[in-house]
């Protein structure tokens, strides 16, 4: 049993594994070689020997205990043919909607959009380099997707105005929604993906009120599925106050928190497996100021299943000598 599954089935406390959101990426030079002369990120996220390859980068350099396929959430949107481009210094960019198109998608066409992202989890899996290490797959959330697909770009702080309404539109691409995210979630457990996690990224842009539509059930559904398959689900719905509300509904086997929630009243509220939190601004800070931080959360957590990560994705301008010595200081723990 690797360590991450250690940790969710047996909630074994001691030793805390670690990966990291983003690990795979922006931050690494080797990354930023492949990027240069790979301007499109779509294309670089369907090209399977290189997604792998970037997927195996960080697992050269580090002793972390997943690796986690290099993709995006939006490739979902994108298999249901709607247009989504990465522009840079503004990130995704989506084009309108046509609500007939994406109805009248088949499970085939869809795979067949996405199949170079299945060849590439199979590739990791087969690499030596994840010998008793986890390989993560990963889908956006319901709500997060309807987001993307009908905000056409990042909120940031807030929704286009009129968002909500058309009430058909939304309740429509919500059930697209949960039955492609349900496809790709299996094709990638197909293909070797010993963990799915899932991210709803918006989850602090609704009401309270509106959450156990928008949020709780949609994932529900999502994860009663994830675990219909044998395999462990980990649910990060950034931004949201209530974890454990969302816990008691949602049921997955590991929370991932964000930076702005309070680990220990998420230590004492929280009886399931809980994963990250740590701010990673704090791995631009100096190294005294990491360890004081990671210490922080690995004391807090020391009684506690934990997986140790960060509260969101490691920030491109990170050194990765921080991350090296964050890995050593979780792993000499």
């Amino acid at each position: 049993m690797t360590p991450i599954q250690e940790t969710i089935i047996n909630k074994k406390t001691t030793n805390k594994p670690i990966w990291l959101m983003r690990q795979a990426g922006r931050y690494l030079p080797e990354f930023r070689e492949i990027r240069k002369v790979n301007p499109n990120f779509i294309n670089l996220c369907l090209n399977e020997n290189l997604s792998s390859e970037i997927t195996l980068q960080p697992l050269k350099r580090f002793e972390l205990d997943a690796a986690i396929i290099f993709s995006d959430i939006l490739m979902v949107p994108y298999g249901l043919n709607q247009e989504v481009e990465f522009k840079k210094n503004f990130g995704p960019e989506l084009g309108s909607i046509n609500l007939e198109k994406i109805s009248n998608i088949n499970e085939k066409d869809f795979l067949n959009k996405l199949y170079p992202i299945y060849k590439s989890i199979k590739k990791v899996k087969e690499n030596k380099l994840t010998k008793n290490k986890d390989v993560i797959g990963f889908v956006g959330a319901p709500w997060t997707l309807l987001v993307y697909m009908i905000n056409k770009h990042s909120p940031k702080k807030e929704l286009i105005r009129d968002f909500f309404k058309d009430k058909f539109l939304i309740n429509k691409i919500l059930i697209i929604l949960e039955k492609f995210i349900k496809v790709h979630i299996e094709h990638q457990i197909k293909n070797g993906a010993t963990v799915i996690q899932i991210f709803d990224s918006w989850a602090g842009l609704l009401d309270e009120k509106d959450l156990p539509n928008y949020v709780y059930t949609p994932t529900l559904n999502l994860v009663n599925y994830v675990e219909s398959l044998s395999v462990p689900v980990i649910c990060f719905p950034r931004g949201i106050k209530n974890y454990k509300k969302f816990c008691e509904f949602v049921k997955p086997d590991v929370i991932s928190i964000d930076y702005d929630i309070d680990p220990i009243f998420i230590s004492k509220e929280i009886q399931i497996p809980v994963q990250g939190g740590l701010n990673p601004k704090i791995l631009l800070a100096d190294k005294e100021s990491l360890k004081k931080e990671v210490l922080k959360y690995l004391d807090i957590f020391k009684d506690h299943p934990y997986i140790f990560n960060l509260g969101h994705g490691v920030m491109p301008e990170t050194n990765p000598m921080q991350v090296d010595y964050l890995v050593k200081l979780v792993k000499d723990y």
